[in-house]
């Protein structure tokens, strides 16, 4: 597979969520322009682009809270409207302002929300203390909320959108405004639940969170979504391959020699006591790589592996950089 726009024909008809030629405009502005992606079960995709780009207002479509001017939502195989209620309770929707209620613990504000879901006394019970341990505020439990850190705050917002076990979880710009410690909480809070077979839906202006987190990554921008795939499918339409810098001592134009008629090898070559390599897919072919270099004995020192980013799909995409 290659990384393109997408084409729903391939989408199987029990995808978690299938989204088709979803339109929306706000008097002249086109907000949201033909967009088309699906999600599998189990599958983490990622909605990248800067703010204003119209992620937003996507999953706002996605979840019935805006009307759509065109196009087709199915989650779970079931089509969404502004009043279906029975498949909107297949989604859990985590926003980028907070839905919680900073005079109430943790488990109060779960508990009233286990009721608005339905879930029997039973069931809340056991799945308020397993979504507590998931998020990791077990131990604050019991405290009131408005006495919680930022990053706290948003591992509660997470875990009230995934209380009911939902199909798919949405998830707006999760780490907006967090410090780097509860943001890492918060991407090893999202990575487990995609484990667990939940359908995730992320957005996102962070390049690095979608290189971490995502299976599948959609570019938009200016409304459109210009691209999708896996790292490495969006990674080729830029036509960049890995870069590799290996320090070592002895004759290392040998070592260069040796390597370059490898068909993983695109260019190679030496400066100083460091050899300069080109190569496709690094991580698969640097075994065989090391292997012929000290096979000319070569000592290697050490090893410096860079891939090409998001970022760089990014600009190539759309003329500007993600953060502009």
């Amino acid at each position: 597979m290659t990384a393109t726009t997408p084409d729903q024909s391939a989408a199987p008809a029990t995808s978690a969520l299938r989204c088709e030629g979803l339109s929306k405009s706000f008097g002249d502005l086109q907000a949201v322009k033909n967009v088309s992606f699906h999600i599998e079960r189990g599958e983490t995709y990622g909605l990248l682009g800067p703010n204003g780009a119209g992620k937003t207002t996507t999953i706002s479509m996605v979840c019935g809270v805006l009307a759509r001017d065109e196009g087709e939502v199915l989650v779970d195989g079931q089509s969404m409207s502004s009043g279906s209620v029975d498949v909107k309770s297949l989604i859990g929707y985590v926003p980028q302002d907070l839905a919680i209620y900073p005079d109430l613990t943790a488990s109060e504000n779960m508990r009233f929300f286990a009721r608005l879901y339905g879930l029997s006394r039973n069931d809340a019970n056991s799945r308020i203390d397993e979504v507590l341990d998931t998020i990791g505020l077990s131990d604050r439990a019991g405290d009131l909320v408005k006495t919680y850190s930022g990053g706290m705050k948003r591992r509660l917002n997470i875990g009230l959108g995934m209380l009911h076990r939902p199909k798919l979880l949405i998830l707006d710009e999760p780490t907006v405004g967090v410090d780097p410690q509860s943001r890492n909480a918060i991407l090893e809070n999202v990575d487990q639940l995609s484990g667990e077979g939940m359908a995730v839906l992320y957005t996102t202006h962070y390049m690095e969170e979608a290189e971490r987190l995502c299976d599948r990554v959609g570019i938009i921008d200016e409304g459109e979504l210009k691209a999708e795939g896996t790292r490495r499918e969006l990674v080729s339409l830029v036509g960049e391959h890995d870069r590799i810098q290996i320090e070592g001592a002895g004759d290392l134009e040998a070592g260069v020699a040796a390597v370059r008629d490898l068909p993983a090898v695109r260019e190679a070559s030496v400066a100083g006591q460091v050899i300069s390599l080109i190569v496709n897919e690094a991580r698969n072919t640097l075994p065989e790589l090391l292997s012929t270099i000290t096979g000319t004995g070569v000592q290697v020192r050490s090893i410096d592996v860079a891939e090409p980013d998001l970022e760089a799909v990014f600009l190539h995409l759309t003329g500007k950089a993600l953060r502009d």
